[in-house]
């Protein structure tokens, strides 16, 4: 995975909901992109930056987010005892509410949150935070994160870092990647999808072959549009929506419609949502924010020239 990439695409994902609110987003890449390849779990990673983003823009109300990683080396990292010769030191900083230092371990049990004046505020947190600090000692590092209450948070999260391997590993795949776009047939497409910016995402991907694309954003405009066309090739579905979420929307949409490929939208690839969209009656699922090569490897799987 080329982390640079990875990093990117979550600010043009936020970038919108930031700015917004009348806060400042930016990030900063530490290697350049033949070198920010690293062999680990994509789809981890983009869930627990989107998670530590999220949080961060949820909980500010002003001021700036900024994010990305730095490479330390071994003999700079002794207190973490890793026993890589490398490893990359992600973080996300805000200049929010600020966690007391009391709390700053208790935050990354499961459904426990911070006590802070606007408690309210941390509804949810707990959950995303115990399953980022899952995800990250699963991939061989771990989570922390340092703060001050009325002063903002800095979460940072580490994985190993392998260059020669991953380099090698993903330079021979560069090609296949920018060809897979090529390699599916054209289509008609239906986004079920209430967020604008991941609309708008989605629909740059699916630009250069030129699909058909039509765009809803509830549950009942998805099922009310395939009534009235059965042209449609493929449902993106999102399963976050308001009133009728996307798991009620794909079981109505099977009971008159069971060929058309559904692909579920899940949020932050959480294993709970994946098994709720498949048992609801979806072909398959992508993580949110979606990557490119991803999607375009389920389309080609379903759709290949």
């Amino acid at each position: 995975s080329n982390i640079n990439e990875q990093i990117e695409y979550i600010y043009t994902f936020f970038k919108p909901e930031v700015e917004g609110k009348g806060m400042h987003l930016s990030y900063i890449n530490s290697l350049p992109a033949k070198k920010a390849l690293v062999e680990t779990d994509r789809e981890k990673i983009y869930a627990i930056l989107t998670n530590l983003v999220k949080n961060a823009i949820k909980y500010s109300k002003e001021g700036s987010i900024e994010f990305g990683y730095t490479i330390v080396e071994t003999q700079r990292a002794a207190s973490l005892q890793t026993p890589h010769a490398a490893f990359v030191r992600f973080f996300v900083k805000d200049t929010g509410l600020g966690i007391a230092k009391n709390r700053q371990d208790a935050i990354f049990e499961r459904f426990i949150q911070a006590n802070v004046i606007d408690s309210h505020v941390y509804q949810g947190a707990g959950l995303g935070l115990s399953i980022s600090k899952a995800y990250v000692e699963m991939l061989g590092g771990k989570i922390w994160v340092e703060s001050e209450p009325g002063k903002g948070s800095t979460f940072y999260f580490t994985i190993p870092y392998n260059e020669e391997k991953q380099t090698q590993h993903n330079e021979a795949n560069v090609v296949s990647q920018d060809d897979e776009s090529d390699q599916i047939r054209k289509l008609k497409i239906l986004i079920a999808e209430d967020d604008e910016t991941s609309d708008l995402l989605i629909t740059a991907i699916l630009k250069k072959n030129n699909h058909e694309v039509i765009h809803v954003n509830t549950g009942d405009q998805a099922v009310e549009a395939c009534r009235n066309s059965s042209g449609f090739d493929l449902i993106l579905m999102d399963i976050r929506m308001p009133g009728m979420d996307g798991y009620e929307a794909t079981r109505q949409i099977r009971q008159f419609n069971k060929n058309v490929i559904i692909i579920a939208q899940t949020a932050y690839g959480l294993s709970g949502d994946r098994e709720n969209a498949i048992n609801s009656g979806c072909n398959d699922y992508v993580a949110k924010p979606i990557d490119k090569y991803e999607l375009l490897r389920l389309m080609q799987k379903y759709f290949k020239r």
